[in-house]
């Protein structure tokens, strides 16, 4: 199947939008997961098939269902909510590929630091009005001065998984 997205100005769903973190911690024994709550976005596909647009995570609504844990992510030993209260992710170009899948050159923004960030997508849905795109890429918390790590619980790297619903804008 491969699927058509009508060219435009398109609003992302956040009521229908997950993005969500893993990350091993206790040296890989157990597996912390979370969700942020609070998500927004916009993009634009051009006519020539390929989009742009933006993803902006409040930081503060990441929720991992144990306030403790919450309040010390938010602090600044981690993402540091008070002085970047959010993480964007901006898509430079986004390739629609066979197979539904799409490429998309980004760059990821946390604690005020912008790195490359390569992702491959999928359309898993896509109509006159509405697209959803599921993606899934790895991040490594140190390029982004996140380098808490006490006893050495926390390694390696975090996974970031999304499915975002697009809804064409209302002109």
């Amino acid at each position: 199947m491969t699927v058509a997205v009508e060219t435009g100005l398109w609003q992302l769903d956040p009521a229908r939008t997950t993005v969500a973190i893993k990350h091993k911690t206790m040296w890989g024994m157990v597996t912390v997961k979370g969700t942020f709550t609070g998500v927004a976005g916009e993009g634009e596909v051009q006519s020539d098939g390929t989009a742009r647009g933006t993803i902006t995570l409040d930081v503060a609504s990441l929720d991992t269902k144990n306030a403790k844990r919450d309040k010390h992510l938010r602090s600044a030993d981690l993402f540091d909510a008070d002085r970047h209260p959010t993480i964007t992710f901006a898509v430079r170009d986004a390739v629609l590929g066979q197979d539904d899948t799409v490429e998309i050159n980004g760059q990821l923004t946390v604690r005020g630091i912008s790195r490359p960030q390569p992702v491959t997508g999928r359309v898993t849905g896509a109509s006159a009005d509405t697209v959803t795109l599921t993606a899934e890429f790895t991040v490594d918390r140190d390029q982004f001065d996140m380098g808490w790590n006490q006893m050495g619980m926390i390694r390696g790297l975090t996974t970031v998984t999304g499915t975002l619903v697009f809804t064409r804008a209302k002109g």
